[in-house]
Order: structure tokens, then sequence, then C-alpha cells
């Protein structure tokens, strides 16, 4: 029986279920106080892994009782590059010396966004930020600490704070947990926009208010349980005290504001990364596509029941995607996965001006057909983020007519069916080309999450594409 020991984050097991369990708490800071991440592992290089948080917490904001939000975690930690959910960076230091990290996270702070107080009426609506930071942690068998510096860098609040934090470990059997405390000194700017009421914005039951700087402290027990080598169940419990400033807002409703998350996670980990081999092909894809109709949604594409393309106002993309094999077989099934990064320029035809999309994302292949000995056929399915220069045109017009809002940063699915184009012709040489067609669909998973903007809505793109491996 083992006893129920500490556990400090260097005397973790790399990529085990606790380091993706700590990964992925390390995203469920309080909205409201939006603080470190008090913990973050420091996992294998190439780790990753994908999961989901359902987060509950009382609102900031008067009258608007409780928020649901569901945090979607797409997870990787590379040599110098990390995405973690709501925060991508690159590591300017990392080792056996303290991290240093400089990142963009999106601030998970802001008026409600499915249905307005009356104590917010008439303001003008708070939004999420994106923030630029430098984190620097250091970490010991006695604990963690780590503090960041963070600054509006989307013209939302053009606010800053310092967050300071300090966790600890204890691990037994499969049961993980962490306590956190941290404090996050909040500059006036910061404050001002986010719980402040402006002169306009005033009311006889809505006096106009300035709370300035203010200190914000969030105290968090977090756990988990390793259902399997790969698969984690996570929770966790927090309560954050707002500084006497920010609670005597009047569009404030109490000081104490506790939270509960729960979900789970994916970790890929525990094979041997098949692009840490040097024998490894890298994936190169070109893709064209046009925009499908409002009421063509993605159950009918998958299902052919729709796969006609817009005839008004019709808009086109065309891509590059470059892959490398994560996991090749699969646990011994005819199934890869890859991860990819791409590319995707928006020809939106005069009717804005045209943007960019970067996406990344882990792709399954299944290839175990009857017929795939004589000609190779893969049913792929991509999960991952999309993050777009600016709103393409067919989500803006949708969402417009709709009075729905948009956001830059979606879900993204890629569902793709392709076979070999070196099958098809009997040339060995492109025996590893595929033709074939996809989906380019960008979403906001039913306006559930904060992350995404609240976002009910999105785009679809049918698209044809030539794939080869180098």
């Amino acid at each position: 029986m083992n006893s129920f020991r500490p556990s400090g984050l260097c005397l973790l097991r790399p990529l085990s279920g606790a380091a993706l369990l700590a990964l992925g708490l390390s995203l469920m800071t309080p909205a409201s106080a939006n603080g470190t991440e008090p913990l973050t592992v420091l996992t294998e290089p190439g780790s990753a892994g994908l999961g989901f948080v359902m987060r509950t917490e009382v609102s900031p904001y008067r009258d608007a009782g409780n928020r649901y939000d569901l945090l979607p975690l797409y997870l990787y930690e590379g040599e110098r590059i990390f995405l973690h959910a709501n925060r991508a960076g690159v590591k300017l230091l990392n080792g056996d010396a303290p991290r240093l990290d400089l990142f963009v996270e999106q601030r998970l702070e802001g008026f409600p966004i499915d249905k307005l107080p009356a104590s917010l009426d008439g303001m003008a609506t708070r939004r999420t930020g994106t923030d630029l930071g430098l984190s620097l942690r250091y970490s010991q068998p006695w604990g963690n600490l780590q503090a960041e510096w963070v600054r509006d860098a989307g013209n939302a609040s053009g606010g800053s704070e310092v967050r300071l934090g300090y966790s600890y470990d204890w691990k037994s059997g499969p049961w993980t947990l962490r306590p956190s405390l941290s404090v996050a000194l909040r500059d006036a700017r910061l404050n001002n926009y986010y719980y402040g009421v402006q002169a306009g914005e005033a009311t006889p039951g809505r006096p106009a208010y300035t709370p300035g700087a203010g200190i914000n402290t969030t105290a968090g027990l977090y756990g988990s349980y390793d259902l399997s080598q790969r698969w984690r169940l996570l929770a966790g419990l927090s309560a954050t005290v707002l500084g006497s400033q920010v609670k005597n807002s009047p569009i404030v409703q109490q000081r104490v504001l506790p939270a509960v998350y729960v979900g789970a996670a994916y970790d890929f980990g525990g094979h041997e990364r098949a692009w840490a081999q040097t024998s490894s092909p890298t994936y190169f894809k070109l893709l064209y596509g046009k925009a499908t109709d409002d009421g063509c949604h993605m159950l009918k594409i998958i299902t052919a029941q729709c796969l006609s393309t817009a005839s008004v106002n019709p808009t086109s993309i065309s891509g590059v995607q470059v892959g490398r094999p994560y996991i090749q077989n699969f646990n011994g099934w005819p199934v890869d996965v890859v991860g990819y990064a791409g590319l995707t320029h928006h020809n939106d035809r005069g009717l804005q001006p045209n943007g960019l999309q970067l996406d990344l994302f882990m792709k399954a292949y299944y290839s175990g057909f009857p017929w795939s000995a004589r000609v190779k056929t893969r049913l792929g399915l991509g999960v991952g983020v999309s993050l777009a220069q600016r709103v393409p045109y067919i989500e803006a017009s949708s969402q417009a007519a709709n009075g729905e809002t948009t956001s830059r940063l979606l879900h993204h699915f890629d569902p793709t069916l392709d076979v070999s184009l070196g099958d098809l012709l009997g040339s060995r040489a492109l025996k590893e080309t595929y033709i074939g067609f996809g989906v380019s669909h960008r979403s906001g998973i039913f306006g559930w999450s904060r992350l995404l903007g609240g976002v009910s809505g999105g785009s679809n793109y049918i698209y044809t594409y030539v794939e080869t491996a180098l």
C-alpha cells in the first residue's frame, strides 16, 4: 500500500497521468481572477493531449447569477513552444534552470456572453481581451513558485497586472492533489475597464465609479484520478476574493467568488513519438475549397445530405498544411495520429478584405478498410484550434443576420476522406501521395465556451486536396 506522500514538480514522471492532469488543470484559473497558472507541469517535449473542463462560478456582476463555461483543452509541449488552451508561447529558458516563457493569453473576463443582467443595461460591453505576458516558474520538492506580468495587447482594457503564485503537489497511486494560492496585482486601467462605470453609463441606481488599482486573491484545490494510462478525470475548487475597490463597484454583486471545475483529458503520451524518429515522414498538403450555404451544416455534409457550395456571395479558401506523424499504428490498430499546422488564405471576393487563418490540430487516420491492400483509403478526423486574422465573411454575415457575436479564435474540426494516388495509377513512387476531399469547419461549440467568444455558429468550407509524404 502506497503512503500518501508529497511530490514536487521535478519528481513527477515525464508525461505521466499526473503530468497531463496538472497541465490540464493549469488552465482552470478562475475567469474572474485570470491568475497565474499554478498547476503547469513541465512535460516531455513533443507531448500532446486533448480534453475539456466544465467550469461553474459565481459571476462578479450584480444579478448575473452563475457562469457556466466549457473550456476546451488543446495541449502541446515542445522543446521551445507550447499550447495550453487559452495560452500559447515560447520558452525563453527551459531545463534545470527556472523556466521563462513569453506568451499570449486569452483573458477570460468580461460581461456575460449569453444574457445581460439589468445591472449592466446601457453599458458598453466589456469583452474578453488578449494579453501579452512573461512568466517565470521555479520548481523544487518543497513547491512551485511562479511570477507573471501581463498586459492587454488586444485594445480592450489597456491594463496590466502582476501575478504571484505558489502551489504544492501530493500524489498517491492514481490520485493527485494540488493546493495553490495566488495574488493578482491589477492596475487601475484593468479594474476600471471591467468593473468601473463611466459617467455616460451612470443611472440613478448605478452611479459613476472608478475602482482604481487593487489586489485579487485566489485559493484553489485541484485534483485528478488516472482512469488508465492515458485518460484522466479532472476536478477542482477555488475561491477568488476581490479587492475592496472592485467589491464597492455598483455593478459587482459579492466579494468572494467560488468556482467548481470538472473535466477529462486524453494523453497522447506513453508512446514512442513517431516524429522523434529520423525516418519519420513530413506531410505536405495543398487544398482549395468553397464555402457552403448557411443551412448546409457539418452533420448534413458528413452524411452527404448537402455537398453544394454557396451560390450567393461565394467565398473560397486555399491553403497549405504541414504535418508530422505523432503515433503510428496506435495500439496495434490501423490508426495513425498526425500533428498539423496549417495556413489558409480566405478569398472573400471583395465583400471584405481577405485574411489568413492559422490552424493547429491533431488528426487521426483510419486505414483498415477491406480494400486498403489494393487501394489505400484513409478516413481522417482532425480536432484543434483555429485563429483567423479577421473573421471570415461567411461567419461575419451569418452571425450578423442572427444577431450573434463573432470571434477570431474558434474550434477547428477537419474530417477528410482520401485514397492513394499511387495505388490508383499503379505507381509505387506515388504510393504515399493522396487525393481526397474534406471539410474545414470553424465552430464556437454552440456558444458554450468563453474562450471561443461565446459564439454559437461558425463556417464550413468543402475542399479538395492533394497530400504527399516526403
